[in-house]
């Protein structure tokens, strides 16, 4: 009786995960399709949490990754050219191939589309933001540097390196990753800088290239929205409430004890302390 008691909680146990799961998902298609009607457009979500998907509730971490481009561009060659499309787009960036992919894919799109980023769209997910017709930030959201990494280091630190030494101090793998590392940011560069000729002059959509693809920041800089402005890129930040509401459907791992608390609507803010 004990050993099949055990066996009936190990079970529900298990099971909880993905009930869980599939109330999380229903809701997140609810949320979805009411942002869709209330702005008559196709609502796309590429999200990247780290969340318990598995049955034995393991994480896994998420990033831009060929399946994402494969899905992305199925949903965008299913809107119809009179429908503008809206991203929500929340990631740390990812595969160059499949970034690319996503945001030619949406620059050649007829109607709008519209990029809202609530929180971050590093590196793959920037290159990605600047294919739309208007990007939406909350104001203390932030995009990143577009700049190349081969393997470990960012490519243009790697071509630093072999600048500052004779040739006899190189060796063929350094000469190898350099000529690679050249390639890759004449390439990433290139990339953009088509992205921007659709809403600026090609002097302007080169300078603006240059200056987020040639790494002069750590790949993890965060760029914020004056920054952007300064830089010549229109950037909104109306950001619609439908839009918060959905990325809580998307938590992130859960903890045994919380790292930030708060009251989401105090009874009664400032005033007299009492003794």
């Amino acid at each position: 009786m004990l050993f099949q008691l055990f066996w009936l909680l190990f079970i529900i146990s298990a099971l909880l995960p993905l009930l869980r799961q599939r109330r999380v998902n229903s809701a997140r298609f609810q949320s979805i399709s009411n942002l869709q009607k209330r702005r008559h457009s196709r609502v796309i979500t590429m999200i990247h949490r780290q969340e318990f998907l598995s049955i034995l509730g393991l994480p896994f971490n998420r990033y831009i990754n060929i399946e994402d481009s494969e899905q992305l561009l199925r949903a965008i060659r299913l809107t119809p050219d009179n429908i503008p499309i809206d991203l929500v787009l929340h990631t740390p960036g990812g595969l160059v191939l499949a970034s690319e992919q996503i945001a030619h894919a949406l620059q050649r799109h007829p109607a709008t589309v519209t990029v809202f980023v609530p929180h971050y769209a590093m590196s793959g997910g920037t290159m990605i933001a600047l294919a739309a017709d208007e990007i939406i930030m909350d104001e203390n959201a932030v995009l990143g540097p577009v700049d190349p990494q081969i393997g470990q280091y960012p490519a243009i630190s790697i071509l630093k390196a072999v600048e500052r030494k004779t040739p006899d101090q190189v060796d063929d793998r350094t000469l190898i990753l350099a000529d690679i590392a050249e390639k890759a940011l004449q390439q990433v560069e290139e990339t953009v800088y088509t992205l921007l000729t659709k809403h600026f002059d090609e002097e302007k959509a080169r300078d603006i290239a240059r200056v987020l693809s040639r790494g002069h920041w750590t790949h993890d800089f965060p760029i914020t929205c004056s920054f952007l402005r300064d830089l010549g890129l229109h950037i909104n930040n109306e950001m619609p409430g439908e839009i918060y509401a959905l990325m809580d459907l998307y938590p992130q791992q859960p903890q045994r004890r919380p790292s930030v608390q708060y009251i989401p609507v105090p009874e009664k803010v400032g005033g007299e302390r009492g003794d």
